[in-house]
This record gives C-alpha cells, structure tokens and sequence, in this order.
C-alpha cells in the first residue's frame, strides 16, 4: 500500500462530496429549505437518508484507516527517537481510541435519522464533534514535538488554528442550537422559517455546525504530505495445523494416469 497519501484526499472528497450532495437533494427534493439547514436535517428523508447513511459508512471506514494509519507512524517515529518517546508518552494511543470513537460518532449520526431516534442522533453528534475535537486538539500537540523529524512549524500551526475553530464553533453550535430548539414554534423543524422563532439562533447554530464539518475536513487533509513519507507492505499470513493427527491426501494425484489409445 505505496500510495497512502490519497487516504485523506480520498476521505477529504467524500465527505465533502456527502455533506454537499444531501443538501442539494434535500433542497430539490423540498425535504428542507434552502436557507442553511443542519446537515443532519438534509439526510432525514429518504432519499437522501440512505445514500447520505451508504456514504457516511464509506467515509468512517476510511476516517479510521487513516486515524490508524497515523497512529502507527507516530508510533515508529517514537521506536526511532527517544527524545519523541519521552516527551508524547501514551499520548498518541489515547489519541487513536478519541478518534476511533469519533468515527463511531459519525456513523451513528448517519443512520439514525434526529426524526427517528432523537436521542441515539445526538449522542452520536456529541461524540463526533465532541470527541474529533479532542482528537484534533492532541494531533495538534503531538505536531509540535515531531516537527523536528515530520512536518513543519506551519502545519503545527495549521493543525492548532483549525482545532481553536472546531472548539469555537462546537460550543456555538451546542448553545445555539439548544436556545433556537426551545424558541421554535412551529411545526417541521426542517423547515423552518423566520416566522417560526428563534431563527437567528437556528442560522448561527446551523452555520456552525457546517463550519465545523468543513473544519474537520480539512484538518484530515493535512496529513496528505505526512503520508507521503511511508509505506505499508501486506501483513505476514501464518497458516496454522487445527489438528497435527490428521493425515491428508492431495485432492489431485502425482501418480501418472495411462491414456488408453
């Protein structure tokens, strides 16, 4: 596996590629208004909710492929040199389970609809937000002490710029969003309108939470350059004896077989 930096190219695009295809056909579809829905709002009637769900599992796949990809090249620049091991600890592992959990958030919020199962959604979206900004916020850390050897200052500073905005916007997305919930009035929070209360909260609330994703998005993406420096090979595969007792006999003898002419 040579080429791994198209991973969080390839994750870069298809989330991107979800997140903005739902919501034009949620739009056309007149599932949501076209007026900055939440994401999650565009991907609540089917269609959409199943190709946005299809494609949400496909990402979270590769999001973690990438998550451990990572992981294992922290790791061997830890094996490499002392002086990275000393100073990041157990924190590139603790990093990789925030991530996995992350991504585990993400797929929750891709197959149950807010509409359907309430809770099991926002849980779902805590944990993808929650838990993906913690994850961006120790990579941003664990940038810094690998510079040196991976990467450079601009990127560190990249990577913690993007983590500030995540953080930011996460709040405002959780305090908004929970004001603009309570102030709604009217019937089909998908669409809602001015008229309906609490819109300006709903508008910053949504708008944050799409800042947030392209944030995410982005932040995976900075890794391309990183990946380029590595290579995976196949895993070794150890074939086991079950039972050494057994005998066996080939399925198609070396003995020669006469022609008959």
């Amino acid at each position: 596996m040579s080429k791994l930096y198209l991973l969080p190219i390839t994750v870069f695009l298809l989330f991107n590629f979800t997140f903005i295809g739902t919501y034009i056909a949620a739009v056309l579809q007149g599932h949501v208004v076209p007026t900055v829905p939440y994401i999650s709002d565009a991907a609540t009637y089917s269609p959409e909710s199943c190709v946005f769900g299809q494609f949400i599992n496909m990402g979270c796949v590769l999001l973690g492929i990438t998550i451990y990809v990572r992981y294992r090249q922290i790791q061997e620049l830890s094996y490499r040199h002392s002086d990275v091991r000393q100073a990041l600890g157990r924190c590139s592992g603790v990093s990789f389970w925030i991530g996995i959990g992350s991504c585990l958030g993400i797929s929750i919020v891709g197959n149950f609809q807010e509409t359907n199962v309430r809770i099991v959604h926002y849980v779902g979206a805590f944990l993808s937000f929650g838990l993906g900004t913690v994850y961006f916020w120790i990579q941003s850390y664990i940038s810094y002490y690998i510079q040196p050897y991976m990467g450079t200052m601009q990127k560190a500073n990249l990577r913690m710029a993007l983590s500030v905005v995540c953080t930011i916007f996460f709040m405002i997305v959780a305090v908004t969003g929970v004001i603009s919930h309570i102030l709604f009035r009217g019937t089909d929070p998908r669409k809602w309108y001015p008229s309906d209360g609490g819109w300006e909260y709903h508008v910053a609330s949504s708008i944050s939470e799409w800042i947030v994703a392209t944030a995410f998005c982005f932040y995976v993406l900075t890794f391309t350059d990183e990946f380029r420096t590595m290579q995976f090979d196949h895993p070794p595969l150890i074939l086991l004896e079950i039972d050494s007792s057994r005998t066996y006999e080939p399925v198609i003898s070396d003995t020669p077989v006469a022609v008959i002419s």
